[in-house]
């Protein structure tokens, strides 16, 4: 009778040690693959081609420094292990209209299905006072809305005088047409008259160009 218990003892041993070997792992590692595979992050540089967005005071085209920062943001990131894909490399739209500009892009980003996608802009106001990069985010996505706190806090660190605050939104196409988590950072004021100024410089483009390197870092390996 022992030893017909040991004997089924064992054969419940090694069916769990068979069900884990070929069941559970696979499942572990078919886990551990989306995980890897969701290292890689889209840019995208805002307008281009005909449309220059914004123009500063300084008569700075958003257009240009949009794809200027993203450049340095996509070397960034890949000098730390991220794949990145990027909607535009040169100054144009991937559309003839405005619309079909916008659903190109939501299109490349769904066919890449990455851990973020991060939309480059500049922002503009009436009061030429107004400084200070900001994220938004979709106000329905929680994932969109801790990837935004956390670039957010790291811009915070990287201009601290003009410190601003996440931004939930429920009506951009960008934002709400996006299946993965995305924000759109804009970088900073056209408006103001030093921080255009700002935003044309090389040296400051690279170093908010690491900031929002280092909320994308954070957020997609944590």
């Amino acid at each position: 009778m022992i030893g017909v218990l040991l004997a089924a003892a064992a054969g419940c041993q090694f069916a769990g040690e068979y069900l884990h070997s070929h069941y559970i792992r696979e499942e572990v590692s078919e886990t551990s693959g989306n995980i890897s595979e969701k290292k890689t992050v889209v840019i995208d540089s805002g307008h281009g081609g005909k449309d220059p967005g914004k123009v500063g005071i300084n008569g700075a085209q958003e257009k240009e420094l949009n794809l200027q920062i993203a450049e340095k943001l996509k070397k960034y990131l890949e000098e730390h292990q991220i794949t990145v894909v990027m909607t535009r490399i040169k100054d144009e739209r991937l559309a003839d209209s405005q619309v079909e500009d916008l659903k190109a892009r939501v299109e490349l980003i769904d066919k890449e299905s990455p851990a973020l996608a991060v939309c480059i802009h500049q922002n503009s106001y009436p009061q030429e006072s107004v400084r200070g990069p900001q994220i938004f985010y979709f106000a329905h996505s929680k994932e969109a809305k801790k990837a935004a706190e956390v670039m957010q806090t790291e811009l915070k660190n990287f201009d601290q005088e003009h410190a601003r605050e996440i931004k939930g939104n429920t009506t951009y196409y960008m934002l709400k047409n996006t299946k993965s988590p995305i924000v759109i950072v804009e970088c900073g004021f056209l408006s103001s008259p030093v921080e255009a100024g700002m935003l044309i410089d090389e040296a400051y483009q690279q170093k908010l160009a690491q900031a929002i390197g280092n909320g994308i870092l954070k957020y997609v390996e944590r």
